[in-house]
């Protein structure tokens, strides 16, 4: 029973969260060892050290990832990867693609047949990380071989 409760806690405290040195915990796979008790003066609560194992997720430079476009606008485009928000450039979008305002802002070709906008799905590779205590922000490129519009929101099925 307390052993339940203490893995429980680990799992609402730590599940979803990012540390910079390790990545984004995506889920507790289990728990090795739960050390003794160290009552914390003053206030009658127990401190426990806990040793587990958990998938991470830790994007890194040279990476290639599939992602969801969420943002699009005239400097770039953002999109995300699970937890992980990635910027890409207008100097890292291919070059025969343009930037179209309007209603729906995108990213077109010059004979309309890939167009990036919001919802669209691309590959595209990790071309920096910077770490924070508790984020990790990417920058990506498109400008590459196979890399690009996987899936088009906008186009018809």
């Amino acid at each position: 029973m307390f052993f339940h409760i203490l893995v429980s806690k680990l799992i609402k405290d730590v599940e979803g969260t990012c540390s910079g040195r390790h990545g984004f915990v995506v889920a507790i796979t289990g728990v090795e060892d739960i050390g003794k008790g160290l009552i914390r003066e003053g206030t009658g609560y127990v401190t426990f050290p806990v040793k587990y194992q958990c998938v991470v997720f830790r994007p890194f430079k040279g990476e290639i990832l599939e992602a969801v476009v969420t943002m699009v606008n005239k400097m770039g485009f953002f999109a995300e990867a699970g937890p992980v928000q990635i910027f890409v450039s207008n100097h890292l979008i291919p070059d025969d693609m343009e930037f179209q305002s309007g209603d729906v802002p995108n990213y077109t070709t010059s004979d309309g047949s890939v167009k990036i906008q919001k919802d669209s799905e691309v590959r595209l590779k990790i071309i920096g990380t910077r770490v924070d205590a508790t984020e990790i922000f990417c920058i990506g490129t498109i400008k590459d071989d196979f890399l690009g519009v996987i899936n088009d929101p906008g186009a018809a099925v």
